[in-house]
């Protein structure tokens, strides 16, 4: 639940209207899949020029969870 918190606390402070982003954990294969939903005209912020925020997330999740040996963590951004 941890990554679940360090995710949303990143995308929310990305975007100005926190209200519609729905950030859950869904466990896939024995990986952990987190899945980000942002209203469609916010898509853009979160991924960034080229998907360089929505990498940079990625990363920062990710080097999270090695940290506090989770195992493998995805993360879906989707459009509600």
């Amino acid at each position: 639940m941890e990554l679940v918190n360090l995710t949303e606390y990143l995308v929310k402070e990305l975007l100005p209207n926190v209200e519609n982003i729905s950030v859950k954990e869904i466990e896939s294969e024995g990986d952990k899949v987190i899945q980000v939903l942002v209203p469609s005209d916010c898509m853009s912020i979160v991924i960034g020029k080229g998907g360089n925020i929505a990498n940079s997330i990625r990363t920062l999740v990710q080097a999270a969870a090695y940290v506090k040996k989770l195992g493998r963590v995805r993360i879906n951004i989707d459009s509600l």
